[in-house]
């Protein structure tokens, strides 16, 4: 889930291209430009660790537990403003199914203009490892399964899912960017219920002269999105919506500030949704649900969820390039 370690070292990457590209098309040229020689091939990888792995303001850690997280991107850069790329992720988490590992493909293609990056791709998130049985909704998990908590929530075996995506993220100066996100799933966790996700992001880069000669670099960051969400198959049906139920539809928001050295980023960050802990448990199944005050339509047993709710993460990552940081 997504994915902020293979966002951040791809813009940066790409940033670089951006303003190469901008410095050549303010010159006046009597003769043909000359060509700029690069290497076509790179590769980026990178790793880190967190205090909570939040996923568009839902945890994927069962709160905050901590996660470990790793990638491996191979590049082929087809011109110095158009680049081939695709990747495999893993992050540690803690499902209502037992699932303890994010298993992710990825691919896709990045072309600049100018100050102005893109990127489209397609993503498959999968979780090895899930244990309940997925074949009828009135099913329950076997014994030494995950049924646990007052709640006795249930998830499929299988939750593993693609979505497509576009991005585009416009870099005003070196201190200084926005970006636009958008992502689709036509089954969001297997639950039967498609998924659109859209976002704003902002970045704001310290100037250098900050830290002196100390190579510390700082960065404030923040995104705010909102995820529309379809309806569930029945199996995740209630009495009421025995055929599914729709799924609340909630904003989400983060804000942060960073620190870089060297490869190293080590990123504060504060993470909130506007869902309710009703309808956090009927999208969640958190097995760690607790009560019976929180009913809504489609929670109608009552259990709360406080994955949905606000939340600190630490994360201390290490984002390398071959062509960079191996030379």
């Amino acid at each position: 889930m997504k994915k902020v370690i293979v966002t951040v070292a791809a813009m940066l990457a790409i940033g670089v291209s951006s303003a190469s590209a901008a410095d050549m098309a303010a010159k006046m040229y009597k003769k043909a430009p000359p060509i700029v020689a690069f290497d076509p091939w790179d590769i980026a990888f990178g790793s880190a660790i967190m205090s909570n792995y939040v996923f568009r303001g839902i945890t994927q850690s069962n709160g905050q537990k901590g996660s470990v997280a790793a990638y491996f991107e191979p590049r082929y850069n087809i011109t110095k403003d158009v680049q081939l790329y695709a990747g495999v992720a893993g992050e540690s988490i803690s499902f209502t199914n037992r699932a303890a590992m994010e298993l992710d493909g990825y691919f896709g293609i990045r072309p600049t203009w100018g100050a102005a990056a893109f990127d489209f791709g397609f993503w498959y998130y999968g979780y090895p490892g899930g244990q309940c049985i997925d074949t009828v909704p009135a099913a329950v998990c076997p014994a030494g399964s995950n049924v646990a908590g007052p709640a006795f929530n249930v998830m499929k075996k299988d939750v593993s899912f693609y979505e497509g995506y576009a991005k585009v993220n416009y870099t005003f100066n070196d201190n200084f960017s926005l970006g636009g996100n958008a992502y689709y799933s036509p089954n969001f966790l297997n639950t039967g219920a498609d998924g659109t996700y859209a976002s704003v992001t902002g970045k704001a880069i310290a100037p250098s002269t900050w830290f002196g000669s100390t190579g510390i670099g700082s960065y404030v960051s923040g995104e705010f999105g909102r995820q529309w969400l379809g309806t569930s198959d029945a199996f995740y049906g209630t009495a009421q919506f025995p055929r599914g139920i729709k799924y609340a539809d909630y904003n989400t928001w983060n804000i942060g500030i960073g620190f870089t050295y060297k490869v190293f980023t080590l990123d504060l960050r504060y993470s909130d949704t506007n869902l309710s802990k009703g309808d956090c448990n009927a999208f969640t199944s958190d097995f760690t649900a607790s009560g019976t005050n929180n009913v809504t339509a489609i929670n109608p047993g009552g259990a709360g969820s406080s994955w949905c709710g606000a939340t600190g993460i630490v994360k201390l990552s290490a984002d390398l390039t071959a062509m960079t940081n191996l030379k």
